[in-house]
């Protein structure tokens, strides 16, 4: 590594309210790397880094941007990490960055069940604040047709052990991920695993193919049709329906969602379906998505 400058290991992702943060690539890739809706990290192979090069890292960005007051630690699921590298990097980030109030990481519900719930309560107590999870779906069927490696019930043990060892959780879920098959329980389902979990944030995104259809539907298991724009609005609809939320920050206005709402769930519950209803019933013709359509998740 050039000890005066900090290069980058392309392309790197981060959620867009991480816009302002600084990013510190503690793993190259995603470990798992299987969900066939996903083509973020396919053209990279995964690896950890020594814990030598995230002292050197560290050092560096902290020189470089001395008044951080968030991080965001990348790339892809950074539980796939042994716990005293995370530990050891949190205690870094906290020694070197004076004005820090935020860390945060990408997570998953497969890594996380694997820590005990001292250890994530020591990551906690070591500064890393909040995890994003991209859950997708609550329905087992939807799960194992994109090959996302787990199961409902893991994804809600998981994200209330999280929770309950003081992590804020921001979730996803992904609109049309079922296809027309599965579009109910898909729907129904996944808004059962987040009445269960209770996030403290929620965005909601929508499937599109980077690749065209074509590369997606051969990767997925089974058939896989894909719902028109007006079909994944009746389905975000029935997710809301279900959904019996506490006090949860509700966000749909990524590039890929077709409407956009932000708000409180369950607050703006009705206000969203009142909106939708209206917009459904003076669709008359909303075509399906285009199939080769570029847009990343």
């Amino acid at each position: 590594m050039n000890e005066s400058f900090l290069v980058y290991h392309e392309p790197v992702f981060r959620p867009p309210s991480e816009a302002n943060s600084v990013i510190l690539q503690v793993t190259h890739g995603c470990k798992w790397n299987k969900c066939n809706f996903c083509e973020m990290y396919t053209s990279k192979t995964y690896s950890v880094k020594p814990l030598s090069t995230i002292t050197k890292e560290i050092t560096l960005l902290s020189g470089m941007h001395p008044n951080a007051y968030r991080i965001f630690i990348g790339d892809g699921d950074l539980f796939t990490v042994d716990f005293s590298i995370i530990l050891e990097t949190l205690q870094l980030l906290k020694a070197n960055f004076r004005q820090l109030k935020r860390i945060s990481c990408y997570a998953s519900a497969r890594e996380l069940d694997k820590f005990d719930k001292l250890q994530l309560v020591q990551l906690k107590e070591a500064g890393l604040d909040l995890l994003y999870i991209g859950l997708e779906s609550g329905d087992n069927e939807v799960l194992s047709l994109i090959n996302k490696g787990t199961s409902a019930e893991v994804q809600a043990a998981a994200s209330l052990k999280a929770k309950s060892a003081g992590f804020k959780l921001s979730v996803m879920i992904l609109n049309g991920i079922g296809g027309r098959k599965h579009t109910v329980n898909h729907a129904i389902n996944s808004a059962k695993l987040l009445n269960q979990i209770q996030p403290q944030l929620l965005a909601m995104l929508v499937i599109s193919f980077p690749y065209g259809f074509e590369h997606f539907k051969n990767r997925v298991k089974g058939d896989f049709e894909p719902l028109s724009q007006l079909e994944m609005l009746k389905e975000m609809r029935l997710i809301l329906e279900n959904l019996e939320l506490k006090s949860t920050v509700f966000r749909s206005d990524h590039a890929s969602n077709y409407l956009v709402f932000k708000g409180g769930l369950n607050r703006d519950k009705d206000k969203f379906i009142n909106q939708l209803d209206h917009i459904i019933e003076h669709t008359i013709h909303v075509p399906k998505p285009h199939l080769n359509e570029s847009r990343f998740l």
